[in-house]
Order: structure tokens, then C-alpha cells, then sequence
């Protein structure tokens, strides 16, 4: 007898066999292709019936446009902040180590001092929530201090560099 193989596992047709192998006839063989094409066929033709209601509309790469100028903005504004013992914004000191912005526009700001022992980091720190608070299209905002890895100038920025001669 032969033996007959199929994508999704072995279709023996004939005496040859091994354990777990069902032994069928072409005819069944057949009639289960014909059964398995005309479920697909209905299931195509339900997904393509859905073609003819509105469809939801697709903004995926409109939120990551969208998305890449909130970014900006915020990085605008976080530019506007001075460190107050170097004249220097706090984006190009290399202050700020990681922004998050959510799907929903929610900001994550991990943001670092110069020096611990900074008398004025909470203000620097609440300026930034409130500068990123003030751009309408952020609807939260959470900025964390955080001292690991320890600032160095080597984050500071190309034009922090510049600026101070570097």
C-alpha cells in the first residue's frame, strides 16, 4: 500500500500505519478537504462582509507622528529649565535620563542632579512637572529623582559642550 503525506500531519491512505495514525479512505480524505475549504470560504467571506460597515479608523502611524511632536514639546520645555549653579538647561546638562510617554500622553520623567546635595531640587524637579503639566495634550505627569547612575559631564550634550567650551 502507499502512504500519502499532508501539511498538518501524515494522511496514511492504505494498511500502512504507525500508533496515533488514522486509517481513511481518499474518498474521506477528500470529502474532510472539501469540509475544511468551505468553512475557510465562510470565514473569508465573514471578514469580508465586515469590509462594509465603517471601519474604526487607523491611527497607528498618526499616534506615533502625533506622539513624536508631544515628545518636542516636552523636550522644549524641559529647555526652558536652567540648572541654577551652570548656565545651562537641564536637557543639555544630560539631567534628564529617560522620558516615557504613554499611549494615553501620560509623561514618565527620570531625571537626575548634578550633586545630591542640591538645596534647590525640588523646585528644579516640580518645575519640570509643572512645565510638562502646562502642555495640553498631557494629561499626567510624574517625574522621578533618581540618582543611579551618577551624573557625569560626560552627558552633557553636544552644544552644553559648546557652550561651555569643551
Amino acid at each position: 500500500m502507499r502512504s500519502e503525506d499532508r501539511e498538518e500531519g501524515r494522511l496514511f491512505v492504505g494498511d500502512e500505519m504507525t500508533d496515533g495514525q488514522k486509517k481513511v479512505s481518499l474518498g474521506q480524505a477528500q470529502q474532510g478537504e472539501d469540509h475544511a475549504a468551505k468553512i475557510l470560504r465562510e470565514k473569508i467571506g465573514d471578514i469580508l462582509s465586515l469590509g462594509s460597515a465603517p471601519a474604526a479608523p487607523v491611527t497607528a502611524g498618526v499616534a506615533a507622528k502625533d506622539q513624536k511632536q508631544l515628545e518636542e514639546k516636552i523636550i522644549a520645555a524641559i529647555q526652558t529649565i536652567y540648572d541654577p549653579e551652570i548656565p545651562l538647561n537641564i536637557y543639555d546638562l544630560g539631567l534628564i535620563y529617560k522620558l516615557t510617554i504613554e499611549p494615553t500622553n501620560a509623561v514618565k520623567v527620570d531625571m537626575t542632579l548634578t550633586a545630591p546635595g542640591c538645596p534647590v531640587a525640588g523646585d528644579i524637579v516640580a518645575e519640570v512637572k509643572r512645565k510638562i503639566e502646562a502642555i495640553p495634550e498631557v494629561p499626567k505627569v510624574d517625574v522621578e529623582l533618581v540618582w543611579e547612575p551618577p551624573w557625569t559631564r560626560d552627558r552633557l550634550s553636544e552644544a552644553a559642550r559648546l557652550e561651555l567650551g569643551m
